[in-house]
């Protein structure tokens, strides 16, 4: 039997089934060649309706229960998922829904469920519409936003559930001037921090300045750490965990000597195309952190690996393909990160640690506790006064702490965690 011809739908279907299922993040299986058989514009279509699927399941799960008697085999749930959100958020009722009973019709399995979704889908055209905006905004799976309530209280959590429910829009790096960036562009907002943010992008290869290196896509909030280290030219500086490249490129951009270092050989490969595409240099390699023996440095970036927490608003697979099990061990690895790259700097080296968590063991609390394994260390709280940055965000240790519910009137920012910490100049 011939495979059914790929399609933004089908294709959706398969990542939200590997999620929901598998446990699998979509950046991973997007990797994995999971959408190569789609045209470009499908293959955005098919992310984008996954993650709008999932951003909305628990919208769309109250809905379907009005009108199921049990839950269906997941593939069928997730057909169903995905036509409530996309007909609950303005899809074209005959389209999807044929579309969709089609899928599932092809399917050796469940094709014989094609008259469920056909009535389901039909009755949820009909009146789901009118209530999908009168549901409550859909909460963080509960072994996540437990923690987070016990951290931040539940006001702030509600106000981040917030900002996930609305996603991301696009923000750009630029190789030089920001202003300059904006205008090549004709469209976009210019940042608080200086990273240029576009709400409707399209293709992002198709953007101006794409094929000259002009920018790179980059968070605000994750532009931020590079900023903090302030690479002078010339300086030797280490970027640890360096995938997928953004400070990297930062980095390079400030005229520093950067080695780059990643473990991943597939990864590491994305960051040598995009300073080939920005004309910028660093010197790439392939290997683990707490192995490296390179420098001493002037300065290390230590992106660790962490929960993702904060990239949620870009990521809503995250909460539905974790589940926290991995916290702990990622803990003590931050630890030893940090103590090993303090090892790697030359006499008042600095180093800035950072995660894209909205846990304080993977923020607050390991400067808190680096500083008591190296008392020698100076948090530096002066790294922080840059544009943009709040006093309010500079936690009681001397870090920054960054939540997507921060901007809200400009559509939010990753959530992070930054600190900058100096060794003493005769260490």
């Amino acid at each position: 039997m011939s495979q059914p011809t790929p399609s933004a739908r089908r294709s959706a279907v398969h990542l939200l089934d590997q999620v929901m299922g598998e446990g699998r993040l979509m950046s991973d299986m997007i990797a994995s060649g999971a959408l190569d058989r789609l045209e470009p514009a499908d293959r955005a279509r098919a992310q984008r309706l996954a993650s709008d699927t999932l951003r909305g399941l628990e919208r769309a799960d109250r809905l379907l229960q009005r009108h199921l008697r049990k839950p269906p085999p997941l593939h069928v749930f997730n057909i169903l998922r995905l036509g409530a959100v996309e007909l609950c958020t303005g899809g074209d009722a005959h389209g999807v829904v044929n579309d969709l009973v089609g899928i599932v019709g092809s399917h050796k399995r469940y094709g014989n469920l094609k008259g469920l979704i056909n009535a389901v889908l039909r009755k949820i055209a009909d009146d789901g519409t009118k209530t999908w905006n009168d549901l409550r905004v859909p909460r963080l799976r509960r072994w996540l936003r437990e923690p987070l309530v016990a951290a931040w209280g539940a006001g702030p959590v509600g106000a981040m559930e917030r900002a996930h429910f609305a996603g991301a829009p696009l923000d750009l790096t630029a190789k030089g001037d920001a202003d300059e960036l904006l205008t090549m562009l004709g469209t976009g907002t210019l940042l608080p921090t200086g990273s240029v943010r576009l709400s409707d992008a399209g293709q992002v290869s198709a953007l101006p300045g794409f094929d000259d290196g002009a920018w790179w896509v980059q968070d605000a909030a994750a532009a931020i750490p590079a900023r903090v280290l302030a690479p002078q030219p010339g300086e030797t500086v280490l970027d640890l965990c360096a995938a997928p490249g953004g400070k990297t490129l930062q980095l390079a951009a400030a005229g520093a000597d950067v080695t780059a270092l990643d473990i991943s050989e597939k990864r590491m490969a994305r960051v040598r195309e995009n300073l080939e595409r920005c004309g910028l240099s660093a010197h790439c390699v392939i290997g683990d952190a707490l192995e490296h023996a390179g420098g001493p440095y002037d300065a290390v970036l230590l992106d660790a690996p962490c929960s993702a927490t904060g990239t949620i608003r870009r990521h809503p697979d995250l909460p539905f393909a974790k589940d926290g099990a991995e916290f702990a061990a990622l803990i003590g690895l931050q630890a030893a990160m940090i103590d090993h790259a303090l090892t790697l700097l030359k006499p008042g080296g600095r180093l800035v640690f950072c995660t894209c968590s909205l846990l304080p063991d993977e923020g607050e609390c390991q400067v808190e506790e680096a500083c008591e394994r190296h008392p020698e260390l100076i948090v530096e709280r002066g790294a922080l006064e840059l544009p943009g940055i709040e006093a309010a965000w500079i936690t009681e240790e001397g870090g920054l702490r960054l939540r997507p519910d921060y901007w809200p009137e400009l559509g939010g920012m990753d959530g992070f965690y930054i600190a900058s910490l100096r060794l003493p100049a005769g260490a």
